[in-house]
C-alpha cells in the first residue's frame, strides 16, 4: 500500500496533514519475494555444483572418506531420483528433468507473491536442487552423487535441497501460513 500525504483544512482554517492510499498497486512484495527465491537458488544450487567438483578431484579411484553415519564416496546416476530411467537415452532424461525444473521455475514465480518465508525458502531449495543437478546433468547425462549412507542409494547436497525443500513446502501449506505484510 502507497501512502501520500495531503493537506486538510480544519474547523479552525488551518492546515493539518492527512494519509491518503494511492490507487497505485504495490508490487514490491512480490519482486522482492521473487528476487529472493531466485538469488537463494543461484546461490544454493552454485553450492552443490561446487562440491560436485571438489568430489570429482578429491574421490577419485574408488577413494571414499568415512565420516560416520556418512561416507563421501563418488558415485554418477544416469537416471532421475532412485536411478528411475536410467535405461533411457540422456537426451530424454535431460528433457524431462529440464521441464519438471520450469515447472517448479513457473510455479514459485506464480507463488512468490502470496508466499509465506517457509514456502520462499522451501521453493528456493527445490528449485536450487532441480537446477543444480539438470547443470550437471547437461554436461555429461549423468548426476555426480557423493553422498553414501550404505543403506539409502548414494545422493548428492541438490537431492538434499529438493528433499528438505519439498518437506518444508509441504509443512508451509499444511500451516496454511500466508504472506504478512509489514505495512498492513
Amino acid at each position: 500500500m502507497t501512502m501520500t500525504m495531503t493537506m486538510t483544512m480544519t474547523t479552525e482554517g488551518a492546515s493539518a496533514p492527512s494519509a491518503a492510499v494511492s490507487d497505485r498497486p504495490r508490487r514490491s512484495r512480490p519482486r522482492t519475494a521473487r528476487l529472493a527465491i531466485a538469488a537463494a537458488a543461484v546461490v544454493l544450487a552454485a553450492g552443490d555444483l561446487a562440491f560436485k567438483v571438489v568430489a570429482e578431484q578429491e574421490l577419485t579411484g574408488g577413494r571414499s572418506i568415512h565420516l560416520g553415519l556418512l561416507d563421501l564416496r563418488l558415485g554418477y546416476n544416469s537416471g532421475a531420483a532412485f536411478s528411475v530411467g536410467s535405461g533411457l537415452p540422456s537426451w530424454v532424461v535431460i528433457a524431462v528433468t529440464g521441464i519438471i525444473t520450469a515447472g517448479v521455475a513457473v510455479f514459485a514465480w506464480r507463488a512468490a507473491a502470496d508466499a509465506s518465508r517457509p514456502m520462499l525458502a522451501g521453493l528456493s531449495a527445490v528449485l536450487a536442487g532441480a537446477v543444480g543437478n539438470l547443470v550437471d546433468r547437461a554436461g555429461d547425462g549423468v548426476v555426480t552423487d557423493y553422498l553414501h549412507t550404505g543403506w539409502w542409494p548414494t545422493f548428492n547436497l541438490a537431492d538434499v535441497f529438493i528433499t528438505l525443500g519439498a518437506v518444508t513446502v509441504a509443512i508451509a501449506v499444511l500451516r496454511h501460513e500466508p504472506a504478512r505484510d509489514s505495512e498492513a
